[in-house]
């Protein structure tokens, strides 16, 4: 789960790392109050969204009075920027800046490993300085045991080429900044800058963190960091089913068992796809216990969704056998009725196969096609969602549609 700038600050403040005081707003009347409130000579407006390129795109202005900083937040709330739209802005106060620095740390998922990164030269897009001048960032691979002490530091910082009294400045700060990852379970935390005021003192001026939705069990707390307003209503709906499921941009609906099996399932559809213009519409993996009630819920999120307009169903039976499949897929359209009104294409393969077709067979709903092949399923749903009747003599797959 990424977080915008003013939750991922809530946590750094949390660890004590140094920031500056800021405030959450959504009205741009609400500014003047927050400046009053801030009561700084500077300020600086920010818009929440969780991307990056704020600054170029005019998401970030300097003010200097509650009526500059009104003014500002009325033009950035309900900006587009790179699709974000701007809801939410951050009224923070301002601070003269000696030096820009950056710092990250990772979950360098390739190389299984934590990653901290660390250059002289912040304030700017990171990826372009990696790409252009890659010796001025750092690369610090972390033992996860370990961390990051004042020893870790102080190597990261001298691999940076920090010295002298700044380094030691840092030092403290960058171990704050583990205790934030490793503490709240974090997968990235970001600071770009990192600044150096004239008086000496270290802040983060601003902040990126993204937590690890596999350990939100152990952080009941990070529930409120959840923006519902922003969450797609389909995976809404299937998160609160208990679904695993992922919306794509696509016309052809996939329910399958198995997260390998949906993403084989993926690829044939977006190749069988080409020939008429329709890609996959989802992910959504129902798990091994595909009953009429998971299937029930899968399908009802799937068909509510007005992109797709044909279903993919890919189900190898192992501890769940495929009659016991089939039967929940009957009961599930049964259960739905007038709700389900999109074709069905329907693949079953492994324990109790024959079973399973027969049970279709026999149920023979309008909306269920059957095919025996994954090839030429995906072939079948493709052309459904195309608008194009399947050819029953099309040698490409056994089986003809039931309806």
């Amino acid at each position: 789960m990424d977080l915008y700038e003013y939750q991922a600050k809530e946590l750094f403040k949390s660890h004590d790392v140094p920031i500056l005081p800021g405030i959450v707003i959504t009205e741009a009347d609400q500014a003047v109050d927050a400046a009053n409130t801030l009561n700084a000579d500077l300020l600086v407006v920010k818009a929440q969204v969780k991307t990056g390129g704020r600054g170029k795109a005019g998401g970030v202005k300097l003010a200097r009075s509650g009526d500059e900083a009104r003014e500002h937040a009325s033009k950035i709330l309900g900006m587009d920027i790179k699709g974000h739209t701007v809801n939410t802005v951050m009224i923070t106060a301002g601070c003269d800046i000696a030096e820009e620095y950056y710092f990250s740390i990772l979950l360098d998922r390739a190389n299984r490993q934590h990653l901290a990164m660390c250059s002289r030269e912040g304030g700017m897009d990171i990826e372009t300085l990696a790409k252009e001048r890659p010796e001025a960032l750092a690369r610090v691979p972390l033992d996860a045991q370990r961390g990051i002490d004042e020893d870790v530091a102080r190597d990261i910082l001298t691999q940076a080429g920090f010295e002298g009294d700044t380094l030691e400045k840092i030092v403290p700060v960058l171990v704050k900044l583990w205790d934030t990852y490793h503490g709240e379970d974090a997968t990235l935390v970001e600071v770009n800058p990192l600044v150096l005021t004239p008086e000496g003192d270290v802040i983060a001026l601003d902040g990126k963190v993204t937590l690890d939705d596999n350990a939100r069990f152990r952080h009941a707390e990070h529930e409120q960091f959840i923006d519902t307003a922003a969450e797609d209503p389909r995976e809404a709906m299937a998160k609160a089913a208990g679904l695993n499921y992922v919306r794509l941009q696509g016309e052809v609906g996939i329910i399958g068992n198995g997260a390998g099996l949906v993403m084989s399932t993926l690829d044939v559809v977006a190749l069988a796809g080409e020939e008429y213009g329709v890609k996959p519409a989802n992910f959504l993996d129902i798990g091994g216990g595909a009953s009429a009630d998971v299937m029930a819920k899968g399908l009802d999120v799937i068909l509510g969704d007005e992109q797709v307009r044909a279903v993919f169903v890919n189900v190898f039976g192992g501890i769940t056998a495929c009659d016991q499949v089939a039967q929940g897929i009957v009961e599930a359209l049964s259960i739905l009725g007038d709700n389900a009104t999109k074709p069905l294409v329907v693949r079953l393969d492994g324990n109790r196969v024959d079973e399973g077709r027969e049970i279709l067979q026999q149920a023979s709903h309008p909306l269920v096609h059957m095919a025996h092949t994954m090839d030429g399923a995906a072939r079948m749903v493709a052309q459904l969602a195309a608008g194009v009747e399947p050819d029953p003599e099309d040698t490409s797959d056994p089986a003809a549609p039931l309806a």
